[in-house]
């Protein structure tokens, strides 16, 4: 077994606070595209002109909290029960609604994806060793638990199955359900379950690594100090070497 050179705990999180504001950056310009392209904003405008329609026929505000509602006048709260009907029952505004829903969970789906795409897979292909920017400035490689250089399909499951898909759009699409009123307490406790899961993962596995390495069987090292070799056959190679160097060293002693 080769000596393992891990990156510091610091190193590690600061390369990851550095590319997850480029990997926004990315998004947010990708999925400004993508919502030109389908007409995102339009559909906007649909639901918030009906509702305030309704809110001036009915004379009454949606938005309100439970305890708005329980100080409305009995009056009031059958108005406010019609216009939720009322908007219940307009086909366009229920189009617009579902549509936008539809639409919010593609667009964030795929302008994340093409970010962690560039930022974990594209840009590391570039740099070699599984380098993102954020690592490379930091020092920072990947490399295969073994010792050995990560490959592409490793570095492609590291990236896709490990960040984005459990790490980041998992959370993601719990927040949104929440957000849509569509799932409650247990949302909730998944991302506490989720988070509780990468602690302990970054603390009992044997190289202190993230869930997407864990997944992946990969390690982030010291890139100056940690020896990477090509493949197998290669530290296989060097294991003998040093196991004969030692077995001399102990007929001289």
């Amino acid at each position: 077994m080769i000596d393992l050179q891990k990156a510091s705990l610091g190193k590690r999180i600061v390369a990851v606070i550095f590319d997850g504001i480029l990997l926004s950056i990315i998004a947010v310009a990708f999925a400004a595209m993508l919502s030109t392209l389908f007409g995102y904003d339009g559909y906007m405008d649909t639901v918030n002109d009906a509702y305030m329609r309704y809110e001036a026929e009915y004379n009454i505000e949606f938005q309100i909290t439970q305890q708005q509602y329980e100080e409305l006048s009995e009056q009031q709260r059958r108005n406010y029960t019609d216009a939720q009907q009322a908007i219940n029952n307009d086909a366009a505004v229920v189009y617009a609604y579902n549509m936008l829903i539809n639409l919010t969970m593609l667009i964030l789906t795929l302008s994340v994806l093409i970010g962690v795409l560039v930022i974990d897979f594209v840009v590391p292909l570039f740099f070699g060793n599984g380098q993102t920017l954020g690592k490379k400035i930091f020092g920072i490689g990947i490399m295969h638990t073994e010792g050995i250089r990560v490959k592409t399909v490793q570095l492609f499951i590291r990236t896709v199955l490990g960040k984005f898909a459990f790490e980041l759009m998992i959370p993601l699409y719990i927040i949104m359900m929440i957000f849509f009123n569509s799932i409650g307490m247990v949302g909730a406790l998944v991302l506490l379950a989720l988070a509780v899961s990468q602690i302990i993962c970054l603390c009992t596995s044997r190289t202190n690594s993230f869930l997407h390495d864990v997944m992946a069987g990969t390690v982030a090292v010291d890139i100056a100090s940690q020896r990477i070799f090509e493949n197998r056959e290669q530290l296989i190679e060097y294991t003998k070497a040093l196991h004969a160097e030692r077995a001399a060293r102990s007929e001289y002693s």
